[in-house]
């Protein structure tokens, strides 16, 4: 009788197992849907790229749309800090978002996601008859800035102090061109305009400014590369942000291989630092 029964407890003991406590993982919690409207609040220099990444996301996430606040970095930071709602900061410069975190405004930590590097502009035209950055610092150009505080204008003015220390330039290099400054503007979008409607002479700008709606009115000069810093594009999620969810997802589009494909058209500098992931 024992053998016979045999085969039938160890095919129930097989079994025990299966059937007794041991638990399942539970599967892993869906994402939560990107919808609504999300505010982003974004470098003047930023402007075309982000237009189209904004279209791009919203494709993506079709529950989903952006709103921009173009600007200065700058104004854009004292806005926020003055109680404005946004979810998205996205700064031409690292100091301005540091000072956004020293004030409080910051949610997580922020991240690199683009570089620019600067260019002298002038009207095709070229009335103040430029061919070399030299040319800037000649009496009687006129020239257009950005304002010191704006992070255009403080990498515009840290260049020429560069090159007024090297033999090329002659001392005061920096000094003579400043001379020739008539207008500081608020952003780089105002140095365009300028410069291509033939207001100035000359302008320093963003390499990523000479988008094809300029290219044909304006012509332009790279800064030497050993004395100009290279612009640096972070982006952080708002303290309080009124669209969390939709926050995140937009900062991880910006970072993400369809994100950067769209900056790189739009001539930033795109490499692995920036290229990351949002973590």
């Amino acid at each position: 009788m024992l053998r016979r029964l045999l085969p039938a407890l160890v095919a129930l003991a097989m079994l025990l197992p299966a059937c007794g406590g041991e638990r399942r993982a539970a599967p892993p919690a869906a994402a939560p849907p990107v919808t609504g409207e999300v505010t982003v609040f974004a470098a003047s220099s930023l402007t075309d790229a982000f237009t189209e990444l904004g279209t791009a996301f919203s494709a993506a996430h079709p529950g989903a749309s952006v709103r921009f606040s173009f600007a200065a970095s700058t104004t854009l930071r004292t806005q926020l800090e003055q109680g404005a709602k946004a979810d998205v900061f996205a700064s031409a410069d690292q100091p301005q978002m540091d000072a956004a975190r020293k004030a409080g405004v910051l949610n997580g930590e922020d991240r690199l996601f683009a570089k620019n590097t600067l260019v002298a502009i002038y009207p095709a035209g070229n009335p103040g008859r430029i061919s070399s950055i030299e040319d800037l610092a000649r009496p009687g150009l006129k020239l257009v800035l950005t304002d010191k505080n704006v992070p255009a204008g403080a990498y515009a003015r840290a260049a020429l102090e560069k090159m007024s220390t090297d033999g090329r330039y002659g001392a005061g290099f920096g000094q003579r061109v400043l001379a020739n400054l008539k207008s500081e503007e608020a952003n780089v979008r105002a140095v365009v305009t300028k410069v291509q409607l033939g207001e100035a002479d000359a302008g320093i700008v963003y390499a990523s400014d000479v988008t094809p709606a300029v290219a044909a009115a304006v012509r332009s000069l790279p800064l030497p590369a050993p004395f100009t810093t290279t612009a640096t594009y972070p982006i952080a999620m708002v303290n309080g942000a009124p669209n969390p969810t939709a926050a995140r997802a937009f900062i991880q589009f910006v970072r993400s291989a369809a994100g950067q494909a769209i900056l790189k058209r739009w001539n930033f500098i795109i490499d692995a630092d920036t290229g990351a992931e949002v973590r």
